[in-house]
């Protein structure tokens, strides 16, 4: 009788056929660094940065967690188990920021790209994430050069609410965001609350059409 071949039964396990496709790009790779959990997979190439998350499962919020991540990093990908998983989320309908996250299938010891991973922010467009980008290659640097034990947790999340005013949470960070010229009135806004509706905050930069 042939042994039946289980798949990984948590999301670590799929970290090392991660960390060695990156590091196969030239990635310098951490995994879970700051002992949150927030960060699966921390990835730099000179001071540009990556996020990875990994994921066993297809729940509906896979793009939005991976897409709220995208504050920190140039690009972001989720990695999950099966190739019918993978082909199933790249499938998914989003917008276009959505269609920019990568979606890897994890076969054994090795990564196949289904959809890759595109540049969240584009040229033309601005950035209003640069501080945090910056705060995150700060925490880098010091733990290449051992002056931030790996485990500690860095208070990202918390920091990003100084440097980012008006933005109170990652979850205010939408796939789909208006330009300040298209974002709704507070009025609106107060509308929709009021019906137990939600729209997406104002973006900082030109329109997307994105995730």
């Amino acid at each position: 009788m042939t042994a039946h071949r289980s798949g990984p039964r948590r999301e670590c396990e799929l970290a090392p056929a991660v960390q060695a496709h990156l590091e196969a790009l030239g990635y310098r790779v951490w995994i879970d660094p700051d002992g949150t959990d927030y960060y699966d997979v921390v990835a730099r190439k000179d001071r540009s940065i990556a996020l990875v998350e990994l994921k066993l499962a297809d729940g509906k919020a896979v793009l939005g967690q991976a897409i709220r991540r995208r504050g920190w990093a140039e690009w972001v990908a989720v990695a999950v188990p099966t190739e019918a998983l993978a082909r199933r989320i790249a499938q998914r309908p989003v917008a276009e920021r959505g269609r920019r996250v990568g979606v890897w299938w994890v076969d054994g010891s090795s990564v196949r790209v289904v959809r890759p991973a595109l540049a969240l922010v584009r040229e033309g467009e601005v950035d209003p994430f640069g501080p945090l980008k910056e705060q995150m290659n700060e925490r880098l640097d010091l733990v290449e050069a051992g002056h931030l034990p790996l485990g500690i947790a860095w208070n990202l999340l918390a920091a990003s609410r100084s440097a980012l005013p008006g933005r109170r949470s990652t979850r205010d960070w939408r796939i789909e965001e208006f330009s300040e010229a298209e974002a709704p009135s507070a009025e609106a806004r107060a509308s929709d609350a009021t019906e137990g509706r939600t729209r997406p905050p104002a973006r900082t930069g030109p329109p997307s059409s994105h995730n």
